[in-house]
């Protein structure tokens, strides 16, 4: 759990804090590059805007001081008093402006907001698709990526704060220019004022995100916990094991722990605060005397009176505004690093910049020399001394117990893996020298642990070649291949149906339902390489064989690399592997297999028993 050492827990220090506003410029540029015609726009309406304060603080010293000469001449009032209405006129004028353009830049920010939102979400889409996979299976690079993906809202309120911020510090210096032309120290006495809250302020606001960002695998596991406490996908588990007081428990009691760390800031937050406001207070009060004392000694008019006096309290609010917004975007702006910070990241690998096309046909196929792979961090090698070769058109079987190295192997032959040592070579060049987009359309690849995408049926299936979505006659044929056309024809918008129960009108289906779906995906792409990972693990046996009949309509002129723990499905392959703790200890078709009397022989005679 966080202990709230801000030192070990990735919290900021203050140069850090400050060091992170050099963000807010390339903030600004890709505002600017979103729309920025509605930039100029929203600037101009806040530069009119912030003019409003001072013109309307004059507007009402001279309506006071004709109300006053009015009545001192009560024989001339209507004449005396005749300039009166012009300047209520243009105070009103002047409301109605402010009120016009106050929403013109609501409506402003609003647009430029929705833009930028969507602009650093797609960019965080993009940026992830280009970084390794084994990345993604770090819990430290996830809690990047968490902080980048929420913090949209975020980034999206440091825009309008930010403007915000500089529409202030333009009317600050408008009604300081006014303030000034009549006391100079008035103004030294409000800057003297609104220093301690400034310092308070930056304090605590860094505080808050070491808090929020040490936290950043806690939240992440109530969201977790959240969700799994309450979703069709896991509501089964939780009647039947009774999960819902143990889960309730666990979220219970890791929110009370981040609930009382940030009480204990928030309660020393508002203290300070008060102090500090009263101190702020005092300073305006005795700006306010000061001001009385020189109207009754006949120094300044009342008019006037009621200009520096409110000329002092805007511009007292406005610095307190201005204080507490620079401390909040300098927070913010941390926020804002994650963002870059993520976008800053490189694959681990860094030979993934090839450029090769990759030949179509090919023609020496595939070639494993000598291959190793251990995850990062670890000292334990998934995979070690692995050679082998693929040739095209060549159906090859990967077959070992649970934990050998199947799924890595094929990860690595995908190139979604970059080998620790030894190379991968198509048609005698390394994977890596390939350009990675061109390399993967030419591999089709079903996981076993394949994604149910929220997506209709037909955009399920064009997954496999999603620039064929529009193709409805090679979805249907892909389909009917993978036998999911059966169970497309029983939706009732078929096609069209949307897939799942996360959307209004969802339909969900069974394992094998689903199965058939993602098999469909591999019809779909016209790739030289198909790999099948557990491709029938949720099929009765009647779908397998019907599945496997079609298996070499799919295969055909292609090289196939098959995972299956069911023997009656390997044997079809041309030869097998065997692989044991990250090794391959056998290899062979399946009648050479059976004579060597190796492993292979050994789990295949233990599945057939299992039959007898």
């Amino acid at each position: 759990m966080a202990n709230g050492n801000a030192s070990e827990n990735g919290s900021a220090p203050p140069a850090d804090q400050w060091a992170s506003w050099r963000h807010l410029w390339r903030f600004f540029r890709m505002i600017w590059a979103v729309s920025p015609s509605l930039t100029l726009w929203n600037a101009a309406l806040r530069l009119l805007q912030a003019a409003i304060p001072l013109s309307l603080l004059y507007v009402g010293k001279e309506i006071i001081d004709a109300v006053v000469k009015a009545m001192s001449s009560p024989d001339d009032v209507w004449r005396l008093a005749h300039p009166l209405w012009g300047w209520l006129v243009l105070e009103f004028g002047l409301a109605v402006a402010n009120n016009l353009l106050g929403r013109a830049i609501t409506l402003t920010d609003s647009l430029l907001g929705d833009l930028v939102n969507n602009d650093s979400s797609v960019r965080i889409i993009r940026h992830a698709a280009t970084l390794d996979l084994y990345q993604f299976e770090d819990a430290a690079f996830y809690d990047k990526l968490e902080r980048a993906r929420t913090q949209t809202a975020g980034r999206t309120a440091l825009m309008s704060t930010a403007l915000s911020q500089a529409q202030d510090l333009i009317s600050v210096a408008f009604l300081a220019g006014g303030l000034i032309a009549f006391n100079p120290w008035l103004i030294v006495l409000l800057v003297l004022a609104v220093i301690p809250s400034f310092i308070s302020e930056t304090r605590f606001d860094r505080e808050g995100y070491s808090l929020t960002r040490s936290w950043t695998p806690q939240r992440r596991e109530l969201d977790y916990l959240r969700y799994i406490g309450a979703s069709n996908e896991t509501a089964k588990e939780i009647k039947i094991f009774g999960l819902d007081h143990f889960l309730a428990e666990r979220f219970r009691a890791i929110s009370e722990q981040y609930y009382q760390a940030n009480r204990r800031l928030a309660v020393r937050r508002a203290a300070w605060g008060g102090l500090l406001s009263a101190l702020s207070t005092a300073a305006y009060y005795g700006a306010y005397a000061y001001i009385i004392g020189q109207t009754v000694l006949g120094a300044l008019s009342l008019g006037t009176l009621t200009f520096l006096a409110g000329a002092f309290s805007r511009l007292q609010d406005l610095l307190l505004r201005i204080v507490g917004r620079f401390s909040r975007m300098a927070e913010m702006a941390l926020y804002l690093r994650d963002l870059f910070d993520f976008l800053a990241l490189k694959p681990l690998s860094a030979n993934h910049i090839g450029k090769r096309p990759v030949p179509r046909p090919m023609r020496e196929g595939i070639r494993f020399e000598n291959v190793g792979f251990r995850y990062p961090g670890s000292d334990v090698w998934a995979l070690r001394h692995v050679s082998f070769t693929l040739a095209p058109g060549e159906k090859l079987a990967l077959v070992g117990e649970n934990g050998a190295g199947k799924t890595t192997l094929v990860k690595l032959l995908a190139h979604l893996y970059e080998p620790s040592e030894g190379r991968i070579l198509l048609d005698g060049v390394p994977l890596c020298e390939y350009a990675p987009e061109d390399l993967r359309r030419e591999i089709g690849i079903i996981f076993q642990d394949y994604v149910r995408f929220m997506f209709t049926a037909a955009e399920n299936i064009a997954i496999g070649d999603i620039e064929a979505r529009a193709n409805r006659p090679r979805i249907v044929t892909s389909a009917h291949k993978s036998l999911a056309d059966t169970v497309i024809e029983s939706l009732p918008n078929q096609y069209d149906q949307m897939l799942g129960k996360r959307f209004a009108g969802g339909v969900d289906l069974s394992g094998g339902q689903w199965q058939k779906i993602a098999l469909a995906r591999a019809y779909m792409r016209e790739a030289q390489i198909v790999i099948l990972d557990e491709p029938t693990a949720a099929l009765d046996a009647r779908a397998e064989h019907e599945v496997f009949l079609r298996f070499a309509e799919l295969t055909r002129g292609r090289a196939a690399v098959l995972i299956s723990h069911r023997f009656s499905t390997v044997r079809m392959a041309d030869r097998i592997l065997f692989l044991e703790h990250g090794q391959v200890i056998e290899q062979g078709s399946h009648e050479e297999l059976l004579r060597q009397g190796g492993k292979y022989a050994e789990l295949f005679r233990l599945q057939a028993r299992g039959y007898a």
